[in-house]
């Protein structure tokens, strides 16, 4: 049956009731009103080809350069003189040189066995060594201290290695009432006291602030940097200006003080912010007012945003025959919450320009760090193996070293090792993992290559095309201890010798030649309780099921462990707000699996 909505009227302001909230002296004056504050002010800020800018400041090249980083035969960052002849991440090193004869080339670092650092060797090979992005890590997280340095009352949440976006609100808040100090105080004859607007803002001088971003029938482009010109300043364009202000003097300093470019958006909330971050590019800011927001959105192929696109966009496209953000604004909410779940309320917000979710620092702790290798060529011999973790143990080696000057004290509780053939599920293996005063590669090869023993057995060949070596567990001690030491508990080192078995598969990892077929005898398993990291609750197998063999044991430790997990699942999933849960770790894929209803059927992988 056709959908009533298609052939729809045309969609108006009307949908967008928000864009010029009053805002009362309680709003100013109020620290904890959130996402719905309507002074909030949030921006993503976007290092330009950050990885060939990475390299190029490496290398000390000029900026015009035309440069690539390759990683085998192919391309992962493209920089944007390269870009003008054409160039994507699309293309082949071969014909990227083609393109552009005097490109500089420059693949990204790897490690190799012997080698303790990654390095920028001649003939790399997928065969011999493993891709590493530390320089690309170590030079977001300066970027990141930056914001923070800056804006020490602001919230920075670090996106993804080149992506950060900060919420504004409180150091705009700090600047007003610096700037305005009439604003601090409630005039005696304000009519409804507290609750009382704010009195008219003054003109607003956008020169120099970026690219602005104003409603419909403005100019042809939707933009403008000059004085104020339209309708009468809010204030809470006032509080973008303020923003503007402060991101680009925070950029500058990056460039000056880093070499990196940076292009940025601004706006009421992150979904917007990250919208208008790439309008223009590189090394540009974009600042949307609220008035805009309708005049930017419409145009847009919804299936483009983010979360709007793959299964979900295809299904509204279907149902609704729509393909823009203005075809959708006509699609009521009880229309789309009938086809798509009651979860579809943030559909419909997203396409008004409404997102409410936070801007959140996460924490410099690390839980784990992990280094992993698919490999081209499987290991066939058991002996061949220690190559590769000497190579993963390099990149761990270095990454904590890295951590440990910020953090001292950071130390992981466990080692494991993970292998796979194919894609089938892995099989792990994990020991506590002994404190040393200098973290080397000797020392995490010798830790990993006695799990490697433990996982091959006696088999005289393997299959394994994966392998991964990853601290876990990380965590620092606390203040006041006198040494690292003292952040071992007596339990946890009761529970070294407990080699818990973790996701191993029926099937060995040895291959049907071998001679010897017989899975690796574990380490008598003594541990019968393990400690929730959520609930703080000791855990115990009951009376009678912690005596007999100990793989037998283990294994009804591993599914309590498990079954525990699916109970903080379970709370976490009934007290969720958003529809976001964490997966518990640890959790059974044996398990009958609970088909997804609504808009949440459309996320979930095959």
């Amino acid at each position: 049956m056709n959908s009533p909505w298609k052939g729809k009227a045309k969609t108006t302001n009307q949908d967008y009731d928000d864009l010029r909230p009053t805002i009362t002296y309680r709003h100013l004056l109020s620290n904890n009103l959130g996402v719905r504050d309507p002074l909030r002010v949030v921006a993503l800020c976007d290092s330009d080809a950050f990885y060939a800018a990475c390299e190029r400041v490496r290398l000390e090249l000029d900026p015009s350069v035309p440069i690539v980083v390759q990683q085998w035969e192919s391309l992962i960052a493209v920089s944007y003189p390269a870009r003008e002849f054409g160039i994507s991440r699309m293309d082949k090193i071969k014909d990227a040189k083609k393109k552009c004869p005097n490109l500089l080339a420059v693949h990204v670092a790897t490690y190799k066995e012997g080698e303790k650092k990654p390095g920028y060797w001649k003939d790399v090979d997928t065969r011999t060594h493993k891709v590493s992005l530390d320089l690309y890590r170590r030079e977001s997280n300066k970027i990141i201290t930056m914001f923070k340095e800056a804006l020490p009352t602001g919230e920075v949440e670090k996106a993804s290695i080149d992506e950060a976006f900060i919420d504004f609100t409180g150091p705009v808040r700090e600047k007003l009432l610096e700037r305005y100090p009439y604003l601090a105080q409630v005039p005696a004859d304000a009519p409804n006291g507290i609750d009382s607007p704010l009195p008219p803002p003054p003109a607003i001088n956008w020169d120099d602030l970026g690219t602005v971003l104003l409603p419909e029938g403005t100019d042809s482009a939707g933009e403008q940097s000059n004085d104020e010109v339209d309708g009468g300043a809010t204030w809470h364009e006032v509080a973008l200006s303020i923003a503007a202000e402060l991101m680009r003097k925070i950029r500058e300093d990056i460039h000056s003080k880093l070499g990196y470019t940076t292009s940025a958006g601004i706006a009421r909330n992150k979904f917007l912010a990250k919208l208008c971050a790439s309008y223009k590019k590189p090394n540009s800011q974009t600042i949307l007012r609220n008035d805009a927001i309708p005049n930017y959105l419409h145009p847009i192929p919804f299936q483009k945003i983010r979360f709007l696109g793959g299964k979900l966009g295809d299904a509204l496209a279907k149902e609704y025959d729509v393909s823009t953000v203005g075809d959708l604004l006509t699609v009521s909410l009880d229309e789309i919450q009938s086809k798509f779940g009651e979860n579809a309320l943030w559909v419909y917000e997203f396409l008004r320009g409404i997102d409410r979710t936070e801007v959140k620092e996460k924490s410099a702790l690390f839980r784990s760090m992990l280094a992993s290798k698919n490999l081209p060529k499987p290991i066939t011999q058991p002996s061949d193996g220690h190559q590769w973790i000497r190579v993963l143990a390099a990149e761990l080696a270095l990454r904590l070293n890295d951590a440990r000057e910020s953090m001292p004290t950071l130390w992981p509780k466990t080692i494991v090792l993970h292998a796979r053939k194919g894609y089938e599920s892995s099989r792990s293996k994990q020991a506590t993992f002994p404190f040393v005063r200098n973290v080397t590669v000797d020392v995490i090869a010798t830790a990993a290559d006695k799990l490697w023993k433990e996982l091959t057995g006696d088999a005289k060949t393997v299959n394994i095309t994966s392998v991964q070596l990853a601290f876990t567990g990380l965590e620092k001690a606390e203040m006041g201890q006198k040494s690292i030491e003292g952040f071992f508990t007596t339990r946890d080192i009761q529970q070294r010798t407990s080699l818990k078995r973790s996701r191993e598969e029926d099937d060995p990892l040895v291959s049907l030649e071998s001679t010897n077929l017989a899975l690796p005898k574990s380490s008598d398993v003594e541990a019968v309780s393990f400690k929730c990291t959520r609930c703080h609750k000791t855990i115990a197998l009951r009376e009678g099921q912690a005596t007999g063999d100990p793989n037998e044991v283990a294994q009804r430790l591993a599914m309590l462990r498990s079954e525990h997990g699916d109970f903080h699942f379970a709370q976490d999933l009934a007290n969720s707000n958003d529809g976001s849960v964490p997966v518990p770790r640890g959790s059974s894929s044996k398990r009958k699996k609970v088909e997804p209803k609504g808009i949440a059927k459309f996320f979930i992988k095959k």
